[in-house]
């Protein structure tokens, strides 16, 4: 008897590290990416860097998304879930670190190494959750986009007042975020080391079903709503506070409106996924949040006062927040198992954001050519169109692998 209640200790026990574990892996996944946008214009300045160069430091790291993703579910099911985790943050630390070293290679190469990192957490995460919260999907999803949001708009509101009002520089403002992969580190490693049979929390083995998924049209359509909503959403954190300063905001209240962007989207991105996942179908839900980006960039085009362009942000970050939120519910939901919830996952992952890859970049050639934001944000409200019809399309009652039955 004492065996067994030892038992049932170390059982709750992992189960409250995997939960603490799956939020640290959310506090990583955006401040290495949402605390560069705030502080672009001054990383150009020093390197001298051109707009569309610029802009590729934020599609770098989605261009690692787009060719890491199909190989992150390989990766866990060769060795765990838990050690796959690890590595990624790993990865993740020694990007950050490398990239705010002042030099434009490694600047670069550090970058791609983030992307490296995100993407072998952004690809298992759902299908982790999935295999351990199966009945949990739209709970556990609410909580660690939530997490993932909360520490995304801090490291948007930070960047400016640590590169600036504490004389920091950009390099130590970017570097700060380095903090959170140690500590998820840490809790992935000894999470690791205690995976033991008698959590009875295996993971199941990952495999290839003959490329099935890429034969899905469902799985092709969440991977173009997960792509076409991440060009926006990458745009935005890479963009919105030149557009912002471009209309008389200084650089460092443009920051914080960035970060106001996506604090205001944290209770969309809690409530989006419990939402979706108590409704067969999802398409009311897609059209409410994708009319809120159409809103609030339409409101940027026309321009206007200062409460004006407060009320733009918020219509952008409920609506960015609410599509983010779920295109991550929709990999668990459309999949009828966790093996197909990862496979999904890396699909629709590296397809989307093979896409997304490509947002930073053409709005800031837009910008070089045109010299003016409203050919820019008139690109992003068709693309928020886009983001609509796939939307629409992926938010059926259907499962992938099964369009025919």
């Amino acid at each position: 008897m004492k065996v067994e209640i030892e038992s049932v200790k170390m059982k709750r026990s992992y189960l409250f590290l995997l939960i603490v574990g799956i939020i640290v892996v959310a506090f990583n996944l955006r401040p290495a990416l949402t605390s560069v946008g705030p502080l672009i214009g001054l990383i150009r300045d020093d390197l001298e860097l051109s707009n569309w160069s610029a802009g590729l430091l934020t599609s770098l790291p989605l261009i690692a998304f787009a060719i890491i993703s199909p190989l992150a579910p390989r990766l866990a099911n060769r060795y765990s879930y838990e050690i796959a985790l690890l590595l990624g943050m790993i990865f993740l630390f020694i990007g950050i670190s490398v990239r705010s070293i002042s030099v434009i290679l490694l600047l670069f190469t550090g970058t791609l190494l983030v992307g490296v990192g995100i993407a072998i957490l952004n690809v298992l995460l759902p299908g982790f959750i999935k295999d351990k919260f199966p009945n949990k999907v739209g709970l556990m999803t609410s909580i660690y986009s939530t997490a993932m949001g909360t520490f995304a708009a801090a490291a948007s509101g930070l960047s400016i007042p640590l590169a600036t009002g504490m004389n920091l520089g950009w390099q130590v403002a970017l570097f700060v975020w380095a903090t959170p992969s140690i500590i998820g580190i840490l809790i992935w490693t000894y999470l690791a080391k205690t995976r033991t049979k008698d959590t009875q929390l295996e993971v199941k083995a990952i495999k290839s079903d003959n490329n099935r998924m890429w034969r899905s049209p469902l799985a092709w359509q969440v991977a173009c709503f997960m792509g076409f909503q991440s060009f926006l959403f990458y745009v935005t954190i890479s963009w919105l506070p030149e557009i912002l300063h471009s209309s008389g905001v200084s650089m460092a209240t443009a920051g914080w409106m960035l970060s106001f962007t996506q604090f205001i989207g944290l209770p969309a991105s809690f409530l989006v996924p419990v939402l979706a996942e108590r409704f067969k179908s999802q398409r009311v839900i897609v059209l409410i949040v994708t009319l809120s980006i159409f809103i609030g960039y339409g409101m940027l085009l026309i321009g206007g006062s200062m409460a004006w362009m407060i009320v733009s942000t918020i219509f952008i970050g409920l609506g960015l927040s609410g599509t983010f939120a779920l295109a991550l519910t929709l990999l668990g939901l459309r999949a009828r198992t966790s093996k197909h919830a990862a496979e999904l996952s890396g699909m629709a992952q590296s397809l989307g954001y093979a896409l997304a890859a490509a947002g930073p970049i053409i709005i800031g050639y837009l910008f070089d050519i045109t010299v003016s934001w409203t050919i820019p944000i008139a690109t992003i409200l068709v693309v928020s169109m886009i983001v609509t019809f796939f939307g629409l399309a992926a938010g059926r009652n259907r499962y992938v692998l099964e369009e025919r039955s």
